[in-house]
């Protein structure tokens, strides 16, 4: 399965940014650190390196992922030119309040009145960014829920006279290429719910996790995963929850089963969970690429 998801709003709001990222100083960039480089937007990238501004990674929701894995993506992206990453929870306010100081760094010629620094606030849907635009303004300025794209139009909001922020509406891409991507920007609650089918993505949870975490698997549904696939596992979370169709006879609702894995790892229920490193994406990369050979030469 192929996700993609670009309301028709997004267009514009990708012209309106190329327009304001030439006024800004820096790019605070909020990923989603349980999908840090899925959740990073390439027409962000290439935005901020025509325009040549450095870029604050945020990695948003630190506190639901994997703490080894996030260690790796910090040491990841700072090894990249012109960019700074921090992990954070946008709901904690001593970790908000550092986002100033470090963008500053990264723009020490904007430190006075004369010359504010301009901070442009871009990222996905559902990563954050209004959380964090309310909590560093102290007060709400930015609509906040827990749908992805609440956020639609930009706006402009000076903290002081030394701090000014542009907030920008969530922004996808209009092709997503690697499908894995898809699926765990739509785990992760990215995507709108019209693009994907619960029981798809969250077979494909069911199989990650198997992989990489089944002892948080097993500790949060209490059954033996001995020689279960990802199916059995979304069975197994439907005989435990009761989730049955009306009037089939007792059939089991791997939907609904599928929607309450979803949200057990969207809520941080299920643990500290990452669905990809730098090692793991490199090797998913190096198989997509091995695929598309062989459709073009099979033999």
């Amino acid at each position: 399965m192929s996700i993609q998801w670009f309301p028709g709003h997004m267009t514009q709001a990708r012209k309106k940014a190329g327009e304001t990222l030439a006024m800004a100083d820096v790019v605070v960039e909020v990923l989603d650190a349980r999908l840090p480089q899925a959740s990073s937007n390439p027409m962000i990238h290439q935005l901020r390196t025509f325009r040549q501004r450095p870029c604050l990674k945020l990695l948003n929701k630190a506190d639901l992922a994997d703490p080894e894995a996030t260690k790796a993506w910090l040491a990841y992206f700072d090894a990249q030119p012109g960019v700074k990453a921090v992990a954070i929870s946008c709901k904690k306010p001593g970790d908000v309040a550092k986002v100033p100081g470090l963008a500053q760094k990264l723009a020490p010629h904007r430190c006075d009145a004369v010359k504010p620094l301009r901070l442009m606030i871009m990222g996905i849907p559902n990563v954050g960014k209004s959380t964090l635009m309310n909590a560093l303004v102290k007060k709400r300025v930015a609509a906040v829920g827990d749908q992805p794209a609440v956020t639609k139009s930009q706006q402009r909001i000076d903290i002081s006279s030394r701090l000014t922020l542009y907030d920008t509406p969530g922004m996808l891409w209009p092709k997503i290429d690697h499908p894995i991507d898809g699926l765990m920007m739509a785990a992760s609650h990215a995507v709108g719910v019209n693009a994907y089918i619960d029981e798809e993505v969250g077979t494909w949870l069911a199989s990650y996790l198997l992989e990489h975490y089944p002892a948080l698997l097993k500790a949060r549904y209490g059954f033996d995963l001995t020689d279960m696939d990802a199916v059995a596992v979304i069975e197994g979370i439907a005989k435990k929850r009761g989730c049955l169709i009306k009037g089939r006879g007792g059939e089991l609702d791997l939907e609904k089963a599928s929607a309450i894995l979803l949200i057990d790892y969207r809520s941080g229920a299920l643990g500290r969970i990452t669905l990809e490193t730098p090692e793991l994406r490199a090797a998913r990369a190096r198989q997509l690429a091995e695929a598309a050979a062989l459709a073009v030469d099979p033999e």
